[in-house]
């Protein structure tokens, strides 16, 4: 019997992918969207951040402009998170976290190497991505095979990800999501994108697509999602997390009992008691 979380990511795999992508010159617009994104949610907040932390590294290449100093810091294998020192005021993620198989610890590793309201944004895959992917591998291999194997990963929905938030000890927590459908015009090139985000296939249990089978799923795709011109959809959803570490200064819900006008004298209605109300 093993201790944790369940293995649904192969983390060697997964490293040496997004080492190969890294080395390949490609248009990564999806990251540059997810940096984008990163930055809008960070417009409105009034504060210089002089000590940030690049989770992934990529902040550093797309967001050098919004701290002082960057810090890049990455999880092993055995995902721990190496930062060297802690006391950062912002901490960064784009495009990786959603590869952890304890995602929940991730973040957990993340607030804590926060200063007290200290802010964390991070982007992730999310909800409905890939869809018409996992939708058409499980088609080929159903016919070719009688069953399924995992082919895609299994990507978080965006109420899951906020209440994860919750559940690592970060205040303020804030989900949102982005959806983006872009249109292929072939299979080749959905795969050349996946390949130079490093998105390819790293799941524990992956197993080898044999050619009958790919042949299937790719029928299936271009007849169930594509459009009329043969293009064919692909989903992305990016999932926006921003959470702060916790301070005394942050504001506080409301102890219950504590409200100093009842919700019916703020509405300008009549309160009626529960025993008052008309019976059906």
């Amino acid at each position: 019997m093993t201790n944790g979380p369940p293995r649904i990511f192969d983390s060697h795999a997964q490293a040496l992918y997004r080492a190969r992508a890294a080395r390949r010159t490609a248009d990564r617009f999806l990251l540059r969207e997810a940096a984008e994104g990163v930055a809008a949610r960070l417009a409105p907040v009034n504060r210089i951040f002089a000590a940030a932390l690049a989770v992934d590294g990529r902040a550093t290449e797309h967001l050098q402009d919004l701290a002082a100093t960057w810090r890049t810091g990455s999880f092993d294998p055995d995902e721990r998170l190496e930062t060297g020192d802690g006391g950062f005021d912002l901490a960064v993620s784009l495009l990786s976290l959603h590869g952890m198989n304890d995602l929940p610890g991730a973040l957990a590793q993340i607030r804590r190497v926060l200063k007290p309201d200290g802010l964390f944004v991070g982007a992730l895959f999310g909800g409905a991505t890939l869809f018409e992917l996992h939708d058409a591998f499980a088609s080929g291999e159903i016919e070719t095979l009688g069953g399924i194997t995992p082919r895609v990963a299994p990507f978080a929905d965006v109420r899951e990800l906020g209440a994860l938030l919750q559940r690592a000890g970060f205040a303020l927590p804030v989900a949102d999501v982005e959806r983006t459908t872009v249109r292929y015009r072939d299979f080749a090139t959905l795969a050349n994108d996946l390949r130079a985000m490093g998105e390819t296939n790293a799941l524990v249990e992956r197993q080898r697509l044999s050619r009958t089978t790919l042949r299937s799923a790719l029928a299936y795709y271009a007849a169930k999602h594509s459009e009329p011109d043969g293009r064919l959809r692909a989903t992305f959803d990016i999932v926006y997390l921003t959470g702060w570490a916790p301070h005394e200064s942050q504001q506080q819900p409301l102890k219950p009992g504590s409200a100093k006008m009842r919700l019916a004298q703020a509405l300008g209605t009549v309160e009626h008691r529960a025993s008052d109300k008309a019976k059906p």
